[in-house]
């Protein structure tokens, strides 16, 4: 069957570059909303001085992620890929106009209230990062490298154009009444609206595209039943309809067999360490260090939002570096020893922060971007080769279990470089 498949595919794989678009919008409305929140974190410090708003927000959100995406992944074959992103990006939307009520509602006022219901919008934040990033990464790591990998940029456009428009929007509303604030709530109305967007690309547009419905097909062919819905959406209404002959309506029970959970994450344990690792040392660094332990510059208080500016626009880079082939790394000793490497930028940004100057910072964030998107796409396009349909749908959602993981974790250590600072707590 996989032969028969494999032959249909040139004339069925229309719409790729389509499905790429919507891809990586898809990517963008995963993560605008948290990256939203990351930016205007100058605003929020005005607001809530006291209480370390970069930090605790991220602390707030990441349990939220991590314990949803553990519950998803364990339950995966099981659950409805469509309702599943559906009411993420659904909750997404909600959640993003609720920030702008709340500060409406309080008129931007501070206070343990106000910080409380932003924690609590956070934390819906979380719930629905781990419904759609998982969803997604395990729903199209059973189509071709491509459409993960337009998937993941568009996490880091995401993360491009919010530093994009914070930018220009502190310029435009720097010297006017309540700038901050009127720059923070243009940003979260815009959220917003590429939430909705996001909705109605993933419920009308995606799943009629040729190619997401060859794919989807093939993956049902092997045994999947988290595609049924979609198909169902795409017009594709029966299992006759995913079926090319007669002879392929006997049930095989070899042919759907499937590894389990445990078996996958055992022949992945290094793909899964290494994307931990990868984003321990991030979050380690971004965005709390930026923003509370660099010192003072010359750019002022422009000096946080050029750095993550610079981190999120290296970032998208590094996620679009490997589709140069010689430079997309695939032997999975070299992905280790590259992941590894990287902690060499934790005592390099310790000694920058403290003796050199924001040309050197610049160029380190630079790096830390440009390494974190690469390695990250490079894993994630090559871990599922090879399985069929239902175990990459799995090793998916397997690996964004350790994604999270690892973002927790590098959230916590964060706190760290609060160690020996007056007044830090």
């Amino acid at each position: 069957m996989a032969d028969r498949y494999e032959n249909q595919a040139p004339e069925k794989l229309q719409g790729k570059y389509q499905a790429m678009v919507v891809c990586c919008i898809l990517g963008i409305g995963s993560l605008v909303s948290w990256n939203s929140m990351l930016t205007i974190a100058d605003y929020y410090y005005q607001v809530f001085p006291d209480y370390h708003p970069s930090r605790v927000l991220t602390l707030v959100y990441q349990p939220f992620a991590l314990g949803t995406i553990v519950i998803l992944a364990y339950h995966e074959s099981k659950i409805n890929t469509r309702k599943r992103n559906l009411i993420g990006y659904i909750l997404f939307t909600i959640s993003t106009f609720l920030l702008i009520v709340l500060d409406l509602a309080t008129r931007g006022r501070g206070g343990i209230g106000p910080y409380i219901g932003l924690c609590a919008v956070v934390a819906s934040f979380g719930l629905a990062d781990a419904t759609v990033q998982g969803g997604m990464i395990g729903d199209l790591s059973l189509m071709c490298p491509e459409l993960v990998q337009s998937f993941m940029g568009g996490l880091a456009v995401a993360g491009a154009l919010t530093s994009a428009l914070r930018l220009i929007t502190k310029a435009a509303f720097e010297k006017t009444n309540n700038g901050l604030r009127k720059g923070a709530m243009m940003f979260l109305a815009i959220s917003t609206f590429i939430e909705f967007l996001c909705v109605m690309l993933y419920a009308y547009v995606f799943p009629k595209l040729p190619i997401v419905k060859y794919y989807r097909r093939k993956a049902a062919s092997e045994g999947s039943k988290t595609v049924s819905a979609d198909l169902a959406a795409a017009g594709i209404q029966n299992q006759s309809d995913l079926l090319l002959d007669s002879s392929m309506q006997k049930d095989d029970d070899s042919k759907n067999q499937r590894l389990s959970n445990k078996e996958l994450l055992i022949q992945n344990i290094d793909y899964a360490v290494n994307l931990f690792l990868i984003y321990v040392c991030t979050l380690s660094i971004f965005p709390g260090f930026l923003y509370e332990n660099t010192g003072q510059h010359g750019l002022g208080a422009w000096y946080a939002l050029v750095l993550v500016a610079m981190y999120n626009c290296w970032d998208l880079v590094g996620r679009y570096t490997p589709l140069v082939k010689w430079l997309k790394i695939e032997n999975r000793k070299l992905i280790t020893v590259a992941v590894l490497s990287r902690y060499l930028l934790i005592p390099a940004f310790y000694f920058t922060a403290k003796y050199g100057d924001q040309g050197w910072m610049i160029m380190l964030i630079s790096i830390l971007g440009l390494t974190n998107g690469h390695l990250t796409v490079c894993i994630l396009t090559t871990a599922p080769n090879g399985y069929k349909g239902p175990e990459q749908n799995a090793l998916g959602n397997l690996l964004v279990i350790f994604l999270l993981g690892g973002i927790f974790a590098g959230v916590a250590l964060d706190w760290l470089w609060l160690i020996g600072k007056k007044n830090a707590f």
